[in-house]
């Protein structure tokens, strides 16, 4: 009987390994399904930071901020470059509250109630700035030269402009 006893613990205990050892595979297994594709999304996922890090460096290229040489124009004269742009963008924004129905800058007149106002300003380089406008339903850009004069003052000059047709549905 005793021999019996032990038998039984003995294919009892055999199974018992074999159930944890099939268990534990198919835990292991399930995980190791899991972590390929989390690294598969992660590869995906950095591919897609490298592609978007590439097109925002594209789209930075035109813009004074990463032009060390049109920095560079204006620390020589002594200007603080950060306080300087801000104040390019803040006067082309005050030139939005002006009286009448001409804007200062844009040579469109409005076609609709409203005025028209630039939107979006880009300090390309020393010299020029693009900025977008419109009054609501018709819209357009406008390219500007500007320059500092020895009192320190802004002036703009409108060097090119179009507005875009209405998009009739």
């Amino acid at each position: 009987m005793k021999s019996r006893l032990f038998m039984y613990l003995f294919v009892f205990s055999v199974l018992l390994i074999i159930f944890q050892y099939v268990n534990s595979k198919n835990i292991f297994d399930k995980y190791e399904k899991s972590i390929d594709q989390f690294e598969e999304k992660i590869t995906m996922y950095e591919d897609s930071i490298v592609k978007l890090n590439d097109e925002n460096f594209d789209l930075m290229y035109f813009n004074i901020i990463n032009n060390d040489d049109a920095l560079g124009y204006f620390e020589k004269q002594g200007y603080n470059t950060d306080q300087l742009i801000a104040i390019i963008n803040d006067e082309l924004y005050k030139l939005n509250v002006y009286e009448g129905d001409d804007h200062p800058l844009v040579p469109y007149a409005s076609m609709t109630d409203s005025k028209i106002l630039i939107n979006k300003v880009r300090i390309l380089n020393h010299k020029w700035i693009i900025a977008n406008f419109t009054d609501g339903k018709y819209w357009g850009e406008i390219l500007l030269s500007y320059s500092l004069n020895d009192a320190n003052d802004l002036n703009f000059k409108l060097i090119e402009h179009f507005l875009y047709p209405p998009i009739t549905y």
